[in-house]
């Protein structure tokens, strides 16, 4: 699976928890750091889901 692809699908996940919590009526700033943490963890995931294998010789 793409990189782009995957961080595509998290930050749509994102904007889905985000617009609940809002609705929800959490403070913005509580909205925005969940946020920002949240997509560290996609793109580390991403990192990690995607890599290629390393090839030894």
């Amino acid at each position: 699976m793409s990189f782009l692809i995957y961080l595509a699908g998290f930050a749509i996940l994102i904007g889905g928890i985000a617009w609940g919590l809002i609705t929800a009526g959490v403070p913005q700033l509580y909205v925005l750091i969940a946020s920002v943490i949240l997509l560290g963890v996609g793109i580390l995931t991403g990192v990690t889901h995607t890599r290629g294998k390393d090839v030894s010789k």
